[in-house]
């Protein structure tokens, strides 16, 4: 019997998945978590063939779940489905250990088809995410400044751009005020600007936001 387990904070995303799940594996054992949290520890208590789950979620991001998770078990298989495009988060989870990256956006068989892929010990990579994984293994093609921050400040660096402050990046993160202001400070320097209004310049220019 399939083992899967979905982790997302939206009860109707989670309905919809399961639905697609259970027409695609009519046998499948389904559990669910709500976020990040719960998701570690579902995995380190229960058994499971398949995780798939999102970046997004109250407490700890999906990123450092992904990170944890891979860190206790890694061989079991990882999908992550976000709002975010490709292009913004895709060659991170690969490299943070995740089997795929996808859209929300993806047709339900697109869904099936990778889980089918990753059960099989394979990588689901989209053409988008091969392209970028391309550049990145280039040494002649030069990183654009956002390609130099680590996953935390890329996320940090996101939510400064659409105009949180610090304390409400504090209060979704689970970080202090110090903490966050630290990150602000190493992100500016990375970014090679002074401000805020500059990195949200620069999101939108590269379509990040």
């Amino acid at each position: 019997m399939l083992r899967i387990l979905i982790a997302d904070d939206h009860a109707i995303v989670r309905r919809g998945l399961k639905d697609i799940l259970l027409d695609a594996f009519p046998t499948a054992a389904i559990a669910e978590v709500c976020d990040a949290e719960e998701l570690v520890q579902k995995v380190i208590k229960e058994q499971y063939d398949i995780v798939i789950t999102d970046l997004s979620m109250p407490g700890r991001s999906g990123l450092e779940a992904l990170q944890q998770i891979k860190a206790y078990d890694a061989k079991l298989p990882v999908l992550v489905l976000s709002v975010y495009p490709e292009e913004q988060y895709g060659v991170r989870v690969l490299k943070a250990g995740a089997a795929g990256y996808l859209n929300k956006d993806m047709a339900p068989e697109e869904l099936v088809t990778a889980i089918n892929r990753v059960l099989s010990g394979k990588k689901y990579i989209t053409p988008v995410v091969a392209e970028k994984l391309a550049s990145a293994v280039d040494f002649h093609s030069e990183k654009l400044p956002h390609e130099h921050l680590s996953d935390r400040e890329f996320e940090v660096f996101k939510m400064l751009a659409v105009g949180k402050s610090v304390s409400e990046i504090g209060d979704i993160l689970h970080l202090g005020v110090t903490t966050v202001s630290t990150y602000r400070s190493r992100i500016l320097a990375k970014m090679n600007v002074k401000a805020n209004a500059e990195l949200t310049q620069y999101a939108m220019e590269y379509k990040l936001i």
